[in-house]
């Protein structure tokens, strides 16, 4: 066996054992020719002691160590002089003197820094060309410890509530579905493909036929999309199918799947049932049908206020059954708010103070221009904190790109993720 312990196990009870320990090199250190090497694995660190005086051979061999290297070291439990005990790590009261080394792998000097500031402000391409290392950085193992929780959870939860997983066929025929498949050329019969699945829809539809009545998966899906902020090639659901069951069923089986989720994972108690909004709402209220209502950024209507103005653009608006609203904001920033909607395609804006409208200008071309050619987002401000205008939208244009940098500087927290089609900003 390569090891008796993990490198986050041994504490001050362990103090003179024979014990065993291996793993990457996570630092080394010098202080007088007595060598201080951090060995890591995926639980933690232990610090290892190697002493030229108790054997200088062993400690010539472990001062050709680098970073990243993998080794076994062999020795016994001692306890840290007073005064360098490390109260911040499990295994801060210990070291271990070290008596056996064996390296397994002798490792280069690494691309790029494998702590998480570091490995932050590397480019992700470089990143991704050594995936290897980075999942070695604590982020990334944290990340997939947090994937796995979520993961067992799911399938404890749905266990617990007498569901059954069934897992289904990724290679399956093409069926008219949302999106584009990607085929598989098939090798047996020349000429003919199979097709990724996108979802499990016929199977669990199958499955509900043939009596199985609650079925779910944490299904792997295919889809030849072009990338968003939302959506990727392949991708992993909780899918669920149910018989028997009404829309009521389906809410508190969800609810409780994520009230268990959110504990397991996090610790955190959410309450249940969750707030319902109709879709109307939704939209009259935050202009997008899946709101985050941690801003409370609700938008106020000032249609009758324009529905008489003499400014066309708004007074227009409002005459072709439309609407001019409004989300609180404060006028701190603005220049840079104009410049950086401007970058993401605004060809517009419109300012105001207390509701006199100046002349509309192009921040592109720095042009006055008439409002047929308002394009993406129109801006303007109304009285003490109010900014208003209406969007019209470009081709495949998505306000929810502009979101997150007008939220920045009107100075908004970020929501981890806005999405929406008709989201009206100042």
């Amino acid at each position: 066996m390569k090891r008796s312990h993990h490198c986050a196990q041994l504490t001050t009870s362990d103090i003179g054992a024979a014990v065993s320990l291996s793993g990457w090199v996570d630092s080394i250190r010098d202080h007088g020719g007595i060598l201080f090497i951090d060995l890591r694995d995926r639980k933690g660190v232990t610090q290892v002691k190697f002493d030229p005086k108790v054997n200088a051979e062993l400690s010539a061999r472990a001062a050709h160590l680098k970073p990243e290297s993998v080794a076994s070291v062999g020795g016994r439990v001692v306890a840290r002089p007073e005064g360098t005990v490390n109260a911040a790590m499990p295994t801060g009261g210990i070291e271990v003197d070290a008596a056996e080394l064996e390296i397994l792998n002798p490792s280069e000097t690494p691309p790029f820094p494998l702590d998480d500031a570091g490995g932050d402000r590397v480019n992700e391409d470089l990143r991704l060309t050594y995936r290897y290392l980075d999942l070695r950085r604590p982020k990334m193992r944290r990340n997939l410890a947090v994937r796995h929780r979520a993961t067992k959870s799911i399938r404890d939860y749905f266990d617990s509530q007498d569901f059954i997983e069934v897992e289904t066929p990724i290679l399956f025929k093409s069926t008219p579905e949302g999106a584009r498949e990607y085929l598989v050329p098939s090798r047996i019969h020349a000429g003919q493909f199979y097709a990724l699945s996108q979802s499990p829809q016929q199977f669990k539809q199958i499955l509900m036929v043939a009596g199985v009545e609650r079925y779910f998966q944490i299904a792997r899906c295919f889809r030849d999309e072009d990338l968003r902020a939302d959506r990727q090639m392949e991708f992993t659901q909780v899918d669920v199918e149910a018989s028997f069951v009404d829309r009521e069923d389906i809410y508190a089986l969800f609810e409780g799947m994520l009230r268990k989720l959110w504990k397991d994972v996090l610790g955190t108690d959410i309450a249940t049932p969750f707030t319902r909004m109709a879709y109307v709402d939704a939209m009259n209220r935050f202009g997008v049908d899946k709101p985050d209502l941690r801003f409370g950024m609700e938008l106020k209507d000032f249609s009758e206020t324009f529905r008489a103005s003499p400014f066309k653009v708004f007074q227009s608006a409002v005459a072709s059954g439309g609407a001019v609203k409004a989300v609180e904001a404060t006028d701190r920033g603005v220049g840079e708010l104009l410049e950086a909607l401007a970058k993401m395609g605004g060809s517009a804006v419109i300012g105001a103070d207390h509701g006199n409208c100046e002349q509309m200008v192009d921040p592109v071309h720095n042009a006055p221009h008439t409002s047929h050619t308002l394009n993406l987002v129109e801006f303007f401000v109304v009285g003490d904190g109010y900014a208003a205008g209406r969007t019209r939208m470009r081709e495949g244009g998505r306000l929810a790109d502009v979101a997150p940098t007008v939220l920045h500087l009107m100075g908004l927290p970020q929501p981890p993720e806005m999405t929406g089609q008709s989201l009206i900003l100042g």
